[in-house]
């Protein structure tokens, strides 16, 4: 989904960046056609979701099949280990009196791209078959002529050969567990060609992070917003009594329909919409908003220098500025938006004080910045991702990153963010109660989190929203518990007593690393629910002879922090 946005974007300054410098003007690969998008009858979709549950396929199954050296690779991006293991089971399967299993015929067909018999398909799914299949469009049927003239009966295909990927897909969350097969383009690494301007992408990381990001509490309404293939509708469906799901590709929507479908979404729950970003939805209010919307910034000059805009991906200019406060707007009361996105870094400048005037006044804001790239780092990325590389077109490829990375130069961009984008809009605390202050939290975590975050984010969104009611004597005269999932580590100079820096790790959550004071230290080590954080920082204050008030106003700054990463829990509200 992109707004098509040919505007030069403005530079952190307000400036805007000058023409691109001359650049040669390499001759643009030819990009591939896409094949039309598989529909699914209703019929039809009962059909393959049976076969599909029968055969086994799934992404265990997956594993034990091409072994885990070859699953290793094939996350690098090399399909070669996994390609000889499924070739393997297949002729071990035409050897035998019982042929090749579903397993291999499907992974082989559908994720490696591997051509297979239309008699091994027609086994592995006896419902729908190798015609069924290419009526939906999965598969093109090849070499009639060469069957009939071995002596099959005429009219049967020899080969089928894939026209999507398709693969199984497993989630396990607060939501429950589930099992589907989500079908997209063909990817490059199987066609070995960059991808055709209006690809749709399958499951890739960016969308398992925004999976796992987003809370599973049950909701009325919720969006998608740049669904894609549909995975995130999917993960909506579980929770969400209705789902909207927008993009500006047509052949995205067709692909969201088909996996709904075999998912077995009845229709009357998932509504589709085309347009570009906020332009299809009018005034509606959601109670949970998820998108990873195409927030790549591609400058004009990188696709007059031969990069095609990618719908899946591509802004065009720096689209969140405009599109957070859209989405947060559209936040029911107690609406939750969940994005990723990222920003740009001014020479000179703060990104938390840009982006976080991206959220309106009226909900709460919290984003978190996991990595930063340079400009080189980020436009290769980017143009790798789009199928420009050296290796193939060494010439279009450096003019395309030289017009990427002169225009950063240009508009003073130092660095590129990655990372969340939270917004929460406040419900009133009682009939005729005023809604409290939103807050505002913009940082910095690099730690590798393990593990869905969706509890952790409502956990997190919940415990800031009840502090924000309190004053510091309110929260003094709480008596916190420490997580279980804290540890303590104390690092000691040989020789000495007192340890020089002492660590408290959480396991769960984002996995943050706090290095805590002495005061703070004691506060964890007795935190059991029994004294309030204005009784010990009494106790500790006497022991180190220091100034009770303002240790106990350090400690309650401390435990606000520590309550909402999840590090302390606080009793229940009464």
């Amino acid at each position: 989904m992109t707004a098509h946005d040919s505007r030069p974007s403005s530079a952190p300054g307000g400036r805007t960046a000058p023409p691109a410098p001359a650049l040669p003007a390499p001759a643009s690969p030819a990009r591939p056609t896409s094949p039309p998008a598989p529909v699914l009858t209703a019929r039809q979709a009962a059909d393959l979701r049976a076969d599909l549950e029968e055969s086994g396929w799934g992404v265990d199954a997956v594993a034990v099949l091409i072994g885990s050296v070859a699953e290793a690779a094939l996350r690098r991006e090399i399909r070669l280990p996994a390609l000889r293991a499924v070739r393997a089971a297949l002729e071990a399967g035409r050897q035998a009196d019982t042929g090749a299993s579903p397993v291999a015929v499907l992974t082989a067909l559908f994720m490696l791209g591997e051509p297979v018999r239309a008699a091994e398909l027609d086994s592995a799914l006896p419902r729908t078959g190798a015609r069924g299949a290419a009526r939906i469009g999965l598969v093109a049927l090849e070499g009639r002529e060469e069957a009939e003239a071995r002596g099959d009966r005429p009219g049967r295909a020899a080969l089928a050969r894939a026209l999507v990927d398709l693969r199984p897909h497993e989630a396990r969350d607060d939501a429950g567990e589930a099992r589907w097969w989500v079908a997209s383009d063909v990817g490059e690494l199987v066609s070995g060609q960059a991808l055709a301007p209006d690809h749709v992408l399958g499951i890739g990381g960016a969308g398992l992070t925004l999976a796992g990001l987003a809370p599973r509490r049950p909701v009325g309404n919720a969006l998608d917003l740049g669904c894609g293939c549909g995975i995130q509708s999917l993960y909506l469906a579980r929770h969400a009594e209705r789902i909207t799901a927008t993009d500006i590709s047509e052949r995205a929507l067709a692909f969201t329909a088909f996996n709904a479908a075999l998912a077995g979404i009845a229709p009357e729950r998932l509504e589709l919409l085309a347009g570009s970003f906020l332009e299809p939805l009018g005034r509606r209010r959601y109670d949970l908003i998820v998108s990873n919307p195409p927030f790549v910034l591609t400058p004009p000059a990188v696709r007059e220098a031969g990069l095609p805009l990618m719908e899946y991906r591509d802004a065009g200019g720096p689209v969140l500025p405009r599109l957070v406060p859209g989405l947060a707007g559209m936040l029911a009361d107690g609406g939750t938006l969940v994005m990723l996105g990222n920003w740009e870094h001014g020479a000179g400048a703060d990104w938390r004080e840009s982006v976080g005037e991206w959220f309106p006044d009226d909900v709460d804001a919290w984003v978190i910045e996991r990595d930063a790239q340079d400009p080189v780092e980020y436009a290769t990325m980017w143009l790798r991702d789009g199928g420009l590389a050296p290796e193939r077109e060494r010439d279009a490829f450096e003019a395309a990153l030289g017009a990427w990375i002169g225009d950063f130069e240009a508009r003073g961009v130092e660095a590129i963010g990655f990372g969340y984008l939270l917004a929460h809009r406040p419900e009133a605390v009682g009939a005729g109660s005023p809604r409290r202050g939103p807050w505002r939290v913009l940082e910095e975590v690099s730690t590798s989190p393990s593990g869905a975050l969706g509890a952790h984010v409502a956990a997190s969104i919940a415990v800031r929203g009840r502090l924000a009611l309190l004053d510091d004597d309110d929260v003094a005269a709480l008596r916190p518990v420490v997580a279980a999932d804290v540890t303590e580590e104390r690092y000691l100079v040989p020789g000495r007593a007192d340890p020089s820096v002492i660590l408290l790790r959480q396991g769960g959550g984002l996995g943050r690393s706090v290095q805590a004071g002495t005061a703070l230290a004691a506060l964890i080590g007795v935190a059991d629910g029994e004294l309030s954080i204005a009784q010990i920082a009494g106790a500790v204050a006497a022991l180190l002879d220091a100034d009770a008030e303002a240790l106990t106003a350090e400690l309650v700054a401390q435990c606000r922090d520590l309550a909402a990463w999840g590090m302390l829990s606080l009793p229940p509200a009464p």
